[in-house]
């Protein structure tokens, strides 16, 4: 989903706060010199990086999101790019370039996602690394896209509230496709009939299957993790955080 509504871009930080995958991402950061944030959206954690000292490339298609990322403290301290992986010939060599929250998953057909780990391994120095984060199909995220299960309350910058609740699309079961289909609706409380829907799709992979795609890219050493706190990953684990030199 492309956020281009400014008050679907509004509520993004209310619902993807600082969290432990922020922290994760900035005590992997600590060495590096040069991050390049692929998938920046409000700049939440290429803003805190570059509060840290770090020389940081955020690279966006969305310009509302930009927009709300240069206008955050030291936003003007980060090079913003409006664009995607094509961008990323031009930005200078990064010791490490990340794809926070979940974006490795929007790149549904293989073809696209490879293209850009090739491009990201041509953008890394020696001796750099890329850490993204992917939902463990073993997990069975899209069970809990439902109204029942995901439904919340947020208020948003103007003081009102929004419901917010997921609906996965009826389609074959996605740990056997590998696709799951889903909207996202934003109820604002104050107008009940005032409802903004987006529909997204998402890529499930294993670890497998990831794996192959890193080394194919020219990867040669790939640590896994399986939650925040860098436990292994195993048949219970939610998250396939890779980082990958």
């Amino acid at each position: 989903m492309l956020y281009d509504d400014p008050r679907l871009v509004a509520l993004y930080d209310i619902l993807n706060p600082f969290a432990p995958d922020t922290a994760f991402y900035l005590a992997l950061a600590e060495p590096a010199k040069h991050i390049v944030d692929l998938g920046c959206g409000t700049g939440l954690l290429a803003c805190e990086l570059a509060k840290r000292g770090h020389r940081v490339t955020g690279i966006d298609p969305s310009p509302q999101m930009l927009r709300v990322a240069r206008a955050r403290p030291h936003g003007d301290e980060v090079t913003w790019i409006e664009g995607d992986a094509n961008a990323l010939p031009f930005v200078g060599a990064a010791d490490l370039l990340v794809m926070t929250g979940h974006v490795a998953q929007v790149f549904l057909d293989d073809a696209a996602f490879l293209a850009t780990l090739k491009a990201a391994r041509r953008a890394i120095r020696p001796g750099g690394a890329i850490a993204f984060e992917s939902r463990n199909p073993a997990a069975r995220a899209w069970e809990n896209w439902t109204r029942e299960r995901s439904s919340r309350r947020v208020e948003a910058p103007d003081g009102k509230t929004v419901e917010v609740w997921q609906e996965r699309h009826a389609q074959p079961d996605p740990s056997t496709t590998g696709r799951a289909a889903f909207t996202t609706h934003y109820r604002f409380m104050s107008t009940p009939e005032d409802t903004l829907s987006a529909t997204s799709e998402l890529r499930f992979r294993t670890l497998d299957e990831l794996a192959r795609l890193l080394t194919d890219s020219g990867f040669a050493r790939i640590d896994w993790y399986g939650d925040w706190d860098r436990a292994p990953v195993d048949e219970t684990s939610r998250e396939l955080i890779a980082v990958a030199r």
